[in-house]
């Protein structure tokens, strides 16, 4: 066979070869348009369609998303709980309530009776290991790490931090907000009329030089809410350098306090972790360390509804809280503390158990990414996060466009996180940012949802484009 043959036949194959996968795409309804090149496969990007190319691709998805609405269907990404797969990793735990062993506790106290407002030291070893503190700086509360930090915001308004005046006595209590962050932080400063002040958040957290300036020139700012690792819902986790400026940070209030809110500090999603500096450390080094209130619990590692969490602070701020706790109970569930740290005698049996937790909801994680790039990212639509860990990914539609997505998937019957819930009294200014949280459907009823939610993204994308309503870029 001479040169000019085998070019021939080259070419054949290519265009054999465009003709069957130009037949797959159009059946998979992407929205594509493939051109045939010399045997070569050009993707159209969507914002370089013509109107006649919009309208074609638009009356085809409005009927798969007619035929979604036939299903009936009742799907659910709107919060970051744990499938009914991942509570079962913890049903044994119930078996550890054997009454011999216990009673038998570190301070020979019996753990049925009043006592040990700040936990048991079994429990406070327990999470001393988790956060990397001292355990006589560790408060061991309730199932929800959340009351722990409502309870630290109610304790500043009504009596203050360390001798520091009670903040309803103020004018002005002001909290910065890394945005997008977390729904339910923006819900407590909205109880206290505490005002917002919206922190963009960047690839390696919070920005820091906005931070810097905001808390250094203001004293009525008291406190930022902060989800170090995995942040809710982007998945980042804050670089050293932004641990290191937290740490050394000079805010003109006295009473200053970063909530730390370490939710998801061994949440991994892969072998590839994070890492995240100690501030604890770090703040000694400027002798800081009163700035900061750490949080964390076992919602997400055992039972949500039957777990415990903690609080690691300085030995000042410690004493303090108790006084305050002191008038509210005379101490939490001992016995459920106890439960749990018999269910995870070591460290490694509790990475043994979180690594069970990734065989779940890693494949959801990828199921999420692999219906995104493959549907949405070819025509340039919108930008999503890629985490190593926690419990969501955060998708930034074209802008003007996430409220349209939630409603078309709304009304298909598919719920997502309200829009705005990730912003400050609900205001994303660029109506870009949702939340996913795939963790709590099957893996079955998760296909369904991302196959809807790319189809409403979709319409979405192409109907902002014949309006005239700007490109799709986010």
């Amino acid at each position: 066979m001479n040169f000019t043959s085998c070019c021939v036949l080259e070419i054949k194959i290519n265009r054999t070869i465009c003709c069957i996968l130009e037949k797959i795409c159009l059946k998979l309804l992407l929205g594509i348009i493939i051109v045939r090149f010399c045997g070569v496969l050009i993707v159209k990007l969507l914002k370089n369609f013509n109107k006649t190319e919009l309208n074609e691709q638009l009356l085809k998805l409005k009927q798969t998303y007619s035929n979604f609405k036939q299903k009936n269907l009742n799907l659910n990404l709107s919060r970051g709980k744990p499938s009914p797969r991942q509570l079962d990793l913890s049903n044994s735990m119930l078996e550890c309530l054997n009454l011999n062993e216990l009673l038998k506790t570190s301070s020979n106290l019996d753990p049925r009776n009043y006592g040990l407002l700040g936990g048991t030291l079994e429990a406070k070893k327990f999470f001393a290991r988790i956060l990397n503190m001292p355990p006589e700086q560790i408060i061991v509360g309730g199932n929800s790490s959340l009351k722990l930090m409502f309870d630290c915001v109610s304790h500043a308004m009504n009596f203050g931090f360390l001798n520091n005046t009670p903040w309803h006595k103020l004018e002005k209590v002001k909290f910065l907000c890394p945005s997008p962050g977390y729904d339910r932080h923006f819900a407590i400063c909205e109880q206290f009329n505490i005002e917002m002040i919206e922190v963009k958040m960047r690839d390696d957290g919070p920005d820091m030089s906005q931070v810097e300036s905001l808390v250094q020139s203001d004293e009525s700012i008291k406190g930022i809410w902060c989800v170090p690792k995995y942040s809710n819902p982007t998945g980042v986790t804050y670089s050293d350098d932004v641990v290191r400026a937290f740490a050394k940070l000079r805010p003109a209030a006295p009473d200053f306090r970063i909530f730390w809110d370490n939710a998801y500090i061994i949440h991994h999603l892969t072998e590839k972790h994070d890492e995240l500096l100690n501030i604890f450390s770090e703040c000694e080094k400027y002798s800081n360390e009163n700035m900061v209130l750490e949080f964390t619990s076992t919602s997400k590692i055992t039972f949500p509804g039957g777990g415990i969490s903690a609080i690691a602070a300085s030995k000042s701020n410690v004493e303090n809280i108790l006084s305050v706790l002191s008038k509210q109970t005379i101490g939490y569930n001992k016995i459920n503390q106890l439960i749990h740290c018999r269910f995870f005698p070591t460290f490694d049996r509790l990475v043994s158990h979180m690594k069970e937790h990734a065989k779940i909801m890693k494949p959801k994680f990828d199921l999420v990414l692999n219906k995104l790039e493959t549907n949405l990212k070819p025509l340039g639509i919108g930008k999503w996060t890629n985490p190593n860990g926690g419990y969501f990914i955060s998708f930034n539609s074209p802008k003007n466009c996430a409220t349209k997505i939630f409603d078309l998937c709304k009304q298909a019957g598919l719920i997502l996180t309200d829009v705005g819930a990730t912003f400050p009294y609900f205001d994303d200014k660029d109506d870009t940012n949702i939340r996913i949280a795939p963790s709590f459907p099957s893996i079955e009823e998760l296909n369904v949802a991302m196959d809807l939610f790319c189809v409403c993204a979709k319409i979405a994308s192409i109907e902002k484009l014949l309006i005239g309503g700007g490109d799709i870029n986010v």
